[in-house]
């Protein structure tokens, strides 16, 4: 995984709506994680971890596929509030196969405060 701080980075208003959704939707739902994603479109698609006994889906994962079932083309921009450190890889595919390479993926803590951005 390519990343870089942006710890302290000042992020454009539309980046940053997409951590505040992933944020809410961790403490809304109580999951370990919360993801948001904006598409081509503007569109943002949101989503928490899913653990179930038959289905196991991380937040950016379920939140890739909401947009794709929406009819997305393309990706702009994700967001993943966790207590992770990292964005696994697998994440970061999903984000790729719909957004392209060098999509960004911003990671946040679970007080909103953004630590690292990814490119997908």
């Amino acid at each position: 995984m390519t990343e870089s701080s942006a710890a302290g980075t000042d992020l454009a208003p539309e980046d940053r709506k997409i951590v505040t959704l992933a944020r809410s939707a961790r403490a809304r739902n109580g999951v370990p994680e919360g993801a948001a994603v904006r598409d081509e479109t503007g569109r943002t698609y949101v989503a928490g971890s899913v653990a179930l006994d038959s289905l196991k889906l991380s937040a950016l994962r379920t939140a890739v596929a909401m947009a794709v079932a929406s009819g997305a083309q393309s990706l702009e921009a994700a967001a993943v509030v966790s207590g992770a450190r990292t964005v696994p890889d697998e994440d970061l595919a999903a984000v790729r196969d719909l957004g392209g390479a060098g999509t960004p993926v911003f990671l946040a803590g679970p007080d909103g405060t953004v630590t690292a951005e990814a490119k997908a």
